[in-house]
């Protein structure tokens, strides 16, 4: 697959056209990472594409344009969603278990799956927005966390935060100094050097790794698996707390050649990456079956042959949400549905072998309180 531009990353101090001079316009503000090109066109450098854009056009994700040779975040500090959601839910299982965030998303995307849960947002663009301020999102968590306790931080989720980029840079480091957690759920389908400025302000990530080969990533996702892969193992190397989730479609990509390349080359990265392996629905532009529950339990089972936690999404009952320790099996987090219902950690390790568990954060050896659903 060819992209538009294939231009090298610009240099630190270059990250717009005009250092020290941004343009803002109400809610768009002048892009990072593109240079201009010949006839008033630039190449955005945000992510793997490298889209041409074209005066008067967006690029591929839709947020972003070139106006009189300058490109622009069209979605900057546009909420399209927002909510107290259970950290469960994005999903994290060793974050700061039973804890909630306020999760906030916006417009666009730089994939196109043609299953997508959230299309509306991703891809149709026809929802109403609010403007939000970065300083006026931290205030709001404040308050959310002042009402309740347990929601820690910001989730930046719903649509493609990489599209968000300008606003997510911004908003970060704002919640990091009011002792907000930020927790990141995307496709990973972002240029290097982005995203290692990004990353220093990220806690937790949750990465969606669509499938473990070119052929799924073109034909669903309009995309590449290698930037995701390169995207996953740099958030692992810069020490922020990883899970990955991988939605299985029947007969697409829930090959066990696949799957156990997948848990494969997680647990070289860290056997302790959870993995979460989430049962298709039909959605969007694709009107397959639902994936059946007994290859979902056969993929979990290949997925576990590497690594030391693997749960299985979207499928009724305890026992695939909840976590056990990878040495005695011993149950730990007993989850129901996106509700944490024990901790038995002791000072977060197994109360039977003493065996330590891959947790960051959280009350160890608490229930947590409910959970609201979704």
């Amino acid at each position: 697959m060819r992209w538009p531009c294939s231009r090298p990353l610009l240099a630190p101090e270059h990250h717009r056209t005009n250092p020290g001079s941004v343009v803002k316009i109400g809610a768009v503000l002048e892009a990072e990472y593109y240079q201009g090109q010949e006839g008033g066109n630039v190449c955005c450098l945000l992510c793997p594409r490298h889209c041409l854009i074209r005066e008067g056009e967006t690029g591929f994700c839709r947020v972003r344009e070139n106006l009189g040779g300058i490109l622009y975040s069209k979605n900057y500090a546009l909420v399209s969603s927002c909510a107290v959601d259970p950290v469960e839910k994005k999903p994290l299982y060793h974050f700061y278990p039973g804890k909630r965030v306020l999760s906030v998303g916006t417009l666009g995307c730089n994939l196109a799956c043609r299953f997508c849960q959230n299309w509306a947002i991703s891809q149709d663009h026809r929802v109403s927005t609010v403007e939000v301020a970065p300083a006026g999102l931290v205030s709001q968590c404040l308050e959310a966390r002042r009402k309740d306790p347990a929601c820690i931080g910001l989730a930046y989720t719903y649509s493609e935060p990489v599209v968000w980029y300008e606003y997510v840079m911004e908003t970060a480091p704002l919640a990091r100094q009011a002792g907000l957690k930020n927790v990141l759920v995307t496709n990973g389908f972002i240029n290097p050097e982005p995203w290692a400025r990004l990353l220093p302000w990220v806690d937790a990530l949750n990465i969606d790794v669509k499938g473990f080969n070119d052929v799924f990533y073109g034909q669903m996702c309009s995309g590449l698996v290698e930037p995701v892969k390169a995207a996953v193992e740099s958030a692992v190397k810069a020490g922020a707390h990883v899970e990955v989730t991988t939605l299985l479609i029947a007969g697409l990509n829930d090959g066990e050649e696949e799957i156990d390349a997948l848990a494969h080359w997680l647990a070289r990265l860290d056997v302790d990456i959870p993995l979460h392996l989430s049962r298709y629905f039909p959605a969007y532009m694709l009107e397959c079956p639902p994936t059946p529950v007994a290859a979902m339990k056969r993929a979990a089972a290949v997925a576990r042959r590497h690594l030391s936690y693997v749960y299985v999404g979207n499928v009724w009952g305890t026992e695939h949400n909840s976590t056990y320790c990878p040495g005695c099996g011993a149950l730990l987090l007993r989850r129901h549905s996106l509700t944490l219902e024990e901790n038995r950690l002791s000072d977060g390790a197994c109360p039977r072998c003493s065996r330590q568990v891959a947790v960051t954060g959280g009350d160890h050896g608490e229930t947590a309180g409910h959970s609201p659903g979704r």
